[in-house]
């Protein structure tokens, strides 16, 4: 056995059940771990190979990054998500960019990051949340490919608390916002209510996407396919629209909603409509949530819900836990189901009755 003098190994001592001690090598600047002991054919082929990816990766967080952008799995994203992927990592780079890979194995670099969250979010908690989530999904993409060892931010806590449990349409909401919307705004408020579908994917709904009275799209974010045959409403205002161009919705002007850089016009368009009829606090994105809401009320199966949104079970589950819990409908149907129900009707001829003390049954008798 070879006796060879190598740099940047770090050398961990652990007890066994039979009380010896075993010694276990990592190399330092990837934290990858070294098998058999050093000066092993094993050992060193093992070395080579983690001085090679720490050599490709820069040594530093900035190659983590740079490796993750040009992953497949980054590329499969929606690329509005990439650009806002992107726009994110470039602040994490200036901020950990330098950082070397072997600092990502310490036990105190959690503790950095997590200063680095607090910080951003004394006034931006979400986007402080979102930041690290990314920085998150680069650890975890260069720990499945052996770069480094554990992802030193996974589990962590987010801060900005976005329940919006009580943020749903009302049919109040919905008449007062339709009553002086223009053309353009109702009809984005009638097709997100009547196809539970994201933002993003109604904006780039084309007419050739309408068919025999039914609507088919594959969903940017998750790639599943639906098809939501038309509602009566929903054909009656889609065969009734003028074809402005190849988009269903667009601009008063006929262009769309959305460019290669920004897909943000018809949220803006809408929110400042919504604040102009006293709506400040309902989003457009709202109206998916509103719109399984409705379908829960109506009496539609989770299964079927889901079958129309290209949600999956779990997923149309806890929306229907934070939106649809506790609205009126549900709950006066509920208690209608519950007074006609055969196996309830013990529980709906139970009255009140005045008790007899003992002594004036003795004095009745």
């Amino acid at each position: 056995m070879t006796k060879t003098k190598l740099k940047g190994i770090n050398t961990t001592r652990k007890r066994l059940a039979d009380g010896s001690v075993k010694l276990y090598y990592y190399h330092r600047a990837s934290g990858a771990r070294l098998p058999g002991v050093p000066g092993s054919a094993s050992f060193l082929a093992a070395y080579v190979a983690a001085e090679d990816r720490s050599q490709h990766l820069g040594r530093t967080v900035s190659g983590l990054i740079r490796a993750y952008i040009g992953s497949p799995r980054f590329k499969q994203k929606a690329a509005s998500t990439q650009r806002e992927y992107i726009r994110m990592l470039s602040k994490l780079k200036l901020e950990f960019g330098k950082m070397k890979i072997a600092a990502l194995s310490s036990l105190r670099v959690r503790g950095v990051f997590i200063s680095y969250q607090e910080k951003i979010a004394h006034e931006h908690p979400r986007e402080a949340d979102n930041r690290l989530s990314v920085l998150s999904s680069v650890f975890s993409y260069a720990v499945a490919k052996g770069e480094i060892r554990d992802n030193p931010i996974k589990g962590f806590q987010r801060l900005h608390k976005g329940d919006r449990s009580q943020f749903i349409w009302t049919e109040k909401d919905i008449a007062a916002f339709m009553a002086s919307a223009p053309m353009e705004l109702q009809q984005a408020l009638i097709l997100a209510i009547h196809t539970g579908q994201c933002y993003g994917d109604l904006i780039r709904l084309r007419w050739s996407d309408y068919e025999d009275g039914a609507l088919r799209l594959r969903q940017s974010k998750t790639g599943v396919h639906v098809h939501v045959p038309a509602s009566r409403a929903l054909q009656r205002m889609l065969d009734g629209m003028e074809r402005r161009g190849p988009y269903i919705l667009t601009r008063a002007d006929g262009r769309p909603w959305f460019t290669q850089q920004n897909d943000k016009a018809l949220s803006k368009a809408w929110s400042m409509h919504a604040r102009s009829v006293g709506i400040d606090k309902l989003h457009f994105h709202d109206l998916r949530g509103t719109a399984v809401t409705l379908m829960n009320e109506a009496g539609v199966t989770l299964q079927q819900t889901a079958a129309v949104t290209g949600h999956t079970m779990q997923s149309a589950t806890r929306i229907l836990e934070r939106y649809g819990a506790r609205t009126r409908a549900l709950a006066a149907a509920a208690i209608e189901t519950f007074e006609n129900a055969e196996a309830t009707v013990f529980a709906n001829q139970l009255q009140t009755k005045a008790q007899i003390t003992l002594g004036e049954q003795k004095d009745h008798e």
